[in-house]
């Protein structure tokens, strides 16, 4: 088992971060988009809706490459156990307090301020449990993929590090293109669409269980991504192919990008939609991945602290900013009658709110904790790296 420490990954930080900063101009695009949200301005903005519509066809499929990527390389360094627990813990413990301290407020906002509840007090026993899952989870999904993909991960890992062993040639991987990737990534698109198509024919009811989508349906299609990330750590030539800028792969996902918007706004739910989306969003996600990471690796691969201070903030400002949109949209939108404007005043407002917060919680070691997922003493400093 490895126990270096590698030269820190300063693009891949500084990708992570803003990736996950993306989450606020994503939502609040979305009150100014065309899509039906919790709360909507009286006009829909067309650039906005486009705006929002790219955010959200690659945004989460190269942070899970970032994030199984980063995963397996602390996999290596400590032993499975002790690794479980770890990242368990980073993702978990914010993703626990996140829950009554920020999305169960939210629902009471919801539920008070906005149609999107619905009527509750003539809700079953079921439905009342799954509107509650759908909207505490809420933006809090991807801390629950993260923790079943780190829960599958003792296992996939295992296989990862230890594949080989006993073959007398290894695969380096060297041979591997985007031609190839692509058609793997078709081939597991197939397969997710032919499960849900499965699911839709024979059990309809499931597709809207919070839980199942959560748990089953996210974690299924985020985990090639997430496998894709550990394997480019383990291969040094699927992580150069990955910072070797190919021009096929931007003209593919502008291809991409014009499906998904098409199929947005011309298929429907009962007929191919969510299977069409998922060969869309799947193969720009990949393809992304070398647009993002070659632009990343030029132009961000160098230590900087305004980098590692957002590394640090980014978690904490992805969680407290949900609440924050749907405030501002509740009570501020309305009195903004030009959305360019309210998109632009609805960011400072957000990021601005948002990081004084940071602040005040880096100063209560309890919320630090919370909030991290490392005890006090592994939190020291805002300056200090996020491992």
């Amino acid at each position: 088992m490895s126990i270096k420490k590698p030269q820190r990954e300063y693009f891949l930080d500084s990708i992570r971060a803003y990736l996950m900063l993306l989450g606020i101009p994503f939502h609040m695009s979305l009150i100014y988009s065309g899509h039906q949200w919790a709360v909507n301005s009286a006009e829909p903005s067309s650039w906005l809706t486009l705006f929002n519509d790219f955010i959200h066809a690659f945004r989460m499929q190269v942070f899970f490459v970032i994030s199984g990527y980063f995963s397996y390389m602390l996999y290596l360094r400590y032993q499975p156990q002790r690794w479980l627990k770890v990242r368990v813990e980073r993702v978990g413990i914010p993703m626990l307090t996140a829950i009554p301290l920020l999305t169960l407020p939210q629902f009471f906002l919801l539920k008070s301020w906005t149609p999107a509840i619905g009527d509750w007090n003539h809700f079953g026993l079921y439905e009342k449990y799954n509107a509650l899952v759908w909207h505490l989870v809420s933006h809090l999904w991807f801390l629950l993929v993260l923790v079943i993909l780190t829960t599958l991960g003792i296992v996939l890992f295992k296989i990862l590090r230890d594949g080989g062993k006993k073959q007398t040639t290894k695969t380096d991987y060297s041979e591997l293109n985007w031609r190839k990737l692509t058609l793997s990534f078709i081939g597991f698109a197939l397969i997710w669409g032919s499960i849900r198509r499965l699911v839709f024919i024979f059990q309809p009811a499931l597709l809207t269980d919070g839980l199942f989508n959560f748990a089953v349906m996210q974690t299924l299609f985020y985990l090639p991504f997430f496998m894709l990330g550990a394997m480019a750590w383990k291969h040094p030539a699927i992580k150069a192919l990955f910072l070797k800028f190919n021009p096929w792969t931007l003209v593919g996902s502008t291809g991409a990008f014009i499906a998904y918007l098409l199929n947005q706004r011309y298929s429907t739910g009962e007929g191919w939609l969510y299977e069409i989306d998922t060969v869309i969003t799947l193969l720009m996600g990949l393809w992304m991945v070398n647009v993002v990471f070659t632009l990343g690796h030029k132009l961000l691969n160098s230590h900087s602290p305004r980098i590692t201070y957002l590394v640090n903030a980014s978690l904490f400002i992805y969680l407290v900013h949900h609440p924050l949109t749907l405030l501002y949209g509740i009570f501020i939108t309305p009195a903004i009658s030009n959305n360019t404007l309210g998109f632009f005043v609805g960011l400072a407002f957000v990021f601005g709110i948002a990081f004084v917060l940071y602040e005040i919680h880096l100063r209560i070691p309890l919320l630090r904790f919370l909030f991290s997922g490392k005890p006090p003493q592994a939190a020291k400093s805002p300056q200090q790296a996020n491992s």
